[in-house]
C-alpha cells in the first residue's frame, strides 16, 4: 500500500470475544478509540499501525480495512503478546506425608504467558506414568500428584520450572518429608552364643530403618520387659532374674508418625555362672605302697560343674580295678596303692563358660627294691677302688656296708677306697634302708685284689704281639752278647 491514494484506513481488534475498533485514518485525520488513546499512530503513507507500550491485553486478531478508490481492501495478522514468567512457586496439599499411605498433590503456579512446566526430582526429570504419578497442566499452572507416596519419590529437592519462548525460571527448591517405616528390624547379633557368663560384657542391639527414627520395647518369651532402649545389656537381664535357662528375646520397633509396630526375628541366649574357686584335696597322711588307699576329691567355690575331667602327668585318667570315680567323678578312689601311682594329679572342672583347674601332687613311699652293687671285680694292689650301691625307694634309701659280714662305717652309697691293699680283697654287702617303708634290701660284691701286673692278661693281642716281640728281641741280644764273650775269653785246656 506504499505510496497509494486511500480515503480512509481502519485497524480492528478481535480477543476471539468481540471485535473493537482501534482507529481510524481519513483526510481529516486520525482518530483513536478510547482505550487506544495515547497507544496508537497510523503511518499515512503506508498505513501500518504502531500499538505500544503492549499489554497481555492486546494479544489477538488484528485487520485493516482500505477503501481506495471506491474498492475495499482488507487484511489480518495475529500477534501474541508474552507476558514475563515470575513468581514460579510450589504448594502441597500435606505438610508431611505417610509411605503408602497418602497421596500428595504438589502445584506449581506462576505468571506469564503461553506457560510450559516441567518437574525434576534432584536432578532426574518427574515422568508421569498414568497410574501412580500424573501431570495435569492448565494456563497458569501444572498438578503433580502422587498416588501411595514413596519415600523415594521426593528425596529432592523437587524442582518446578515454567517457562515460554522468552524465558523461563524455576521455583525454590521445595522438601516435603515423607515418614516411613519400620523395616528390617534386625538384633545384633542375630546368632549370639548359646551360652554367656554371668558378668560378661554383652549386649543385645535393636535397629530398623525408620523415619522419625523408631523406639523400641524388648520381650522376654514373649512378655514385656521394662526397657526402652535399643540396647539390651547382659547386665539389665541378670537384673531381671532371667537367663537361667535358655529363652527367646525380640524387640519391637514402633514408628510415632506411621503408627506401625514391626517385632525382630527372636534370639536365644542363657546365661552362667562362671566356675571358681577350684579345690583338690588328697591324702595327708603318709601314703605306702602296698599298704594304702587314696581318695581325691575336687570342689568348686561356686559356679554349676557340666564336665569334670581327671588327669595324672598330664595323661587323662580312667577307670580301672584299682581306679573308681564317684557317679558324679566329684572324686576317685585309687585302691592299694603302688609306686607309679606317684605324681601330679589335675582335676579340671567346667561348663559352657569356663574351664577350671586345680592340681595335687601325691607321694607314694615304696622300696627299696634290690639293691646293687657296681664296680670292678678284680683290681691290682694300690689301684683306686670305688663300689656303687644303687636301690629304687622313695624316700631315697639309707645305706650300710659290711665287708666280710663285719660292719664298717661308710653310710653312703659309695664305698671308695684310695689304694687297693690284698687284705681288701673279699665280700662287700650293701644294705639300703627306707625309713618311711621300714624295708630293707642289700646286693653284694667279691672284689680281689692282685699282685701288680697280674691283670696284663687283660692286654689286647696288639699290646701282648709287642711284648713278645720285646721278649724275643732281648733275648737274641742276650744270647748274642754271651756267644761274643766266649770267643774273647780263652779257655784252659784241662790237659
Amino acid at each position: 500500500m506504499d505510496k497509494q491514494v486511500f480515503d480512509f484506513i481502519i485497524w480492528n481488534f478481535n480477543d476471539g470475544t468481540d471485535q473493537i475498533n482501534i482507529a481510524t485514518l481519513t483526510d481529516k485525520g486520525l482518530k483513536v478509540n478510547a482505550p487506544y488513546e495515547g497507544r496508537v499512530s497510523i503511518n499515512n503513507t503506508n498505513g501500518y499501525l504502531y500499538l505500544g507500550p503492549l499489554k497481555s491485553d492486546d494479544s489477538g486478531d488484528y485487520s485493516i480495512n482500505v477503501l481506495i478508490d471506491g474498492s475495499t481492501k482488507t487484511a489480518e495478522i495475529k500477534l501474541r503478546v508474552l507476558e514475563p514468567v515470575s513468581d514460579v512457586a510450589i504448594k502441597s496439599n500435606l505438610p508431611e506425608a505417610i509411605e503408602h499411605n497418602d497421596t500428595v498433590v504438589l502445584t506449581c503456579s506462576a505468571k506469564g504467558s503461553f506457560l510450559k512446566f516441567t518437574w525434576t526430582n534432584g536432578t532426574a526429570p518427574i515422568v508421569a506414568d498414568g497410574k501412580r504419578l500424573t501431570l495435569k497442566e492448565e494456563e497458569l499452572s501444572s498438578t503433580l500428584t502422587i498416588k501411595d507416596v514413596l519415600r523415594t519419590d521426593l528425596v529432592g529437592p523437587i524442582i518446578c520450572t515454567a517457562g515460554n519462548k522468552l524465558e523461563m525460571e524455576k521455583s525454590t527448591p521445595f522438601n516435603l518429608t515423607v515418614y516411613y517405616g519400620p523395616d528390617d528390624v534386625t538384633i545384633t547379633p542375630p546368632n549370639p552364643p548359646p551360652v554367656l557368663k554371668s558378668g560378661s560384657n554383652f549386649s543385645l542391639t535393636c535397629s530398623a530403618r525408620s523415619s522419625p527414627p523408631a523406639t523400641y520395647t524388648w520381650y522376654h518369651s514373649g512378655q514385656q520387659m521394662e526397657i526402652g532402649a535399643p540396647v539390651l545389656t547382659l547386665e539389665v537381664i541378670e537384673q531381671h532374674k532371667l537367663g537361667k535357662v535358655a529363652e527367646d528375646y525380640t524387640c519391637r520397633a514402633t514408628n510415632a508418625k506411621t503408627q506401625r509396630v514391626v517385632p525382630s526375628p527372636a534370639v536365644s541366649l542363657a546365661v552362667m555362672d562362671p566356675i571358681s574357686g577350684v579345690k583338690i584335696s588328697g591324702p595327708t597322711a603318709v601314703l605306702i605302697a602296698g599298704n594304702s588307699s587314696a581318695n581325691i576329691s575336687c570342689q568348686a567355690a561356686a559356679g554349676t560343674v557340666k564336665d569334670t575331667t581327671w588327669l595324672k602327668d598330664g595323661q587323662p585318667l580312667s577307670a580301672s580295678d584299682r581306679l573308681v570315680f564317684a557317679d558324679d567323678k566329684s572324686s576317685m578312689m585309687i585302691k592299694m596303692l603302688q609306686k607309679e601311682d606317684n605324681g601330679l594329679y589335675v582335676c579340671e572342672l567346667s561348663n559352657d563358660v569356663t574351664k577350671e583347674r586345680a592340681n595335687y601332687k601325691m607321694v607314694v613311699n615304696y622300696g627299696p627294691e634290690k639293691a646293687m652293687v657296681t664296680g670292678e671285680k678284680a683290681v691290682e694292689v694300690n689301684d683306686p677302688v670305688t663300689l656303687t650301691c644303687t636301690a629304687d625307694s622313695i624316700p631315697p634309701a639309707n645305706f650300710t656296708w659290711t665287708f666280710n659280714g663285719t660292719k664298717t662305717d661308710i653310710k653312703t652309697a659309695e664305698y671308695a677306697m684310695e689304694s687297693a691293699a690284698y687284705k681288701k680283697s673279699g665280700t662287700y654287702t650293701c644294705v639300703a634302708h627306707n625309713a618311711v617303708t621300714g624295708k630293707t634290701a642289700s646286693g653284694t660284691h667279691i672284689l680281689v685284689v692282685k699282685e701288680e701286673g697280674a691283670l696284663d692278661e687283660g692286654l689286647s693281642d696288639g699290646a701282648i704281639a709287642g711284648i713278645v716281640i720285646a721278649v724275643l728281641v732281648a733275648l737274641g741280644a742276650a744270647i748274642g752278647l754271651i756267644l761274643y764273650c766266649r770267643q774273647k775269653v780263652p779257655v784252659e785246656s784241662p790237659y
